[in-house]
């Protein structure tokens, strides 16, 4: 399938900022840009929507989608016993109209998609130092101490991972790493 739009994959260790990021890429876009909403099975958080910030799956129907193929990406996310994963058919459709498609993943989702899509666009986004990422964490107050280590733990196996992505932006500012990123997608035009 000959497809006219891209796939941008957007990681990094949680508390680099990448969600803010790629929030602010969206609304300032000078590309086609949309970005993928992940499906899970875990239950939907206060003002969270249906198509929003997930597509809320069964246990049953995640299993029978994933047993079908039907994700490009998926694992079960800090034995909880939920799932995330991305969807297929809404990708490769959106890339079908023209769009460039964002997937704010995880690494080891990351390692996944880049596997059949060696060809994607992808980014790591990180703070520049553990030091800077365990800061932010704790600014947040919204984990205890437990979650805080446990985030810590995983960023530095993450890190060790920046190396397969074509692109390492350090996320001093907002505004710059926007910046940035729209500089680094706009060479692949």
């Amino acid at each position: 399938m000959v497809s006219t739009g891209k796939l941008v994959v957007i990681s990094g260790p949680s508390g680099a900022g990448k969600s803010t990021v790629v929030r602010e890429l969206l609304q300032k876009a000078r590309l086609p840009l949309q970005l993928s909403v992940s499906a899970t099975t875990r239950s939907p958080r206060p003002g969270e929507q249906e198509g929003r910030e997930y597509y809320f799956l069964t246990k049953e129907e995640f299993e029978r989608r994933r047993l079908n193929q039907e994700f490009l990406e998926c694992k079960e996310v800090f034995g909880r016993g939920h799932w995330y994963g991305t969807q297929k058919a809404p990708v490769l459709n959106g890339m079908k109209d023209g769009n460039w498609i964002i997937l704010e993943i995880d690494v080891q989702g990351a390692l996944s998609v880049f596997e059949n899509y060696p060809d994607a666009i992808s980014i790591f986004v990180h703070p520049g130092s553990m030091v800077e990422l365990e800061r932010r964490l704790r600014n947040r107050q919204t984990e205890d101490e437990e979650a805080i280590r446990r985030r810590l733990e995983v960023a530095r196996e993450e890190l060790a991972f920046r190396h397969k992505y074509k692109y390492e932006v350090v996320n001093h500012t907002v505004a710059t790493t926007v910046e940035l990123i729209q500089q680094l997608l706009e060479q692949h035009q």
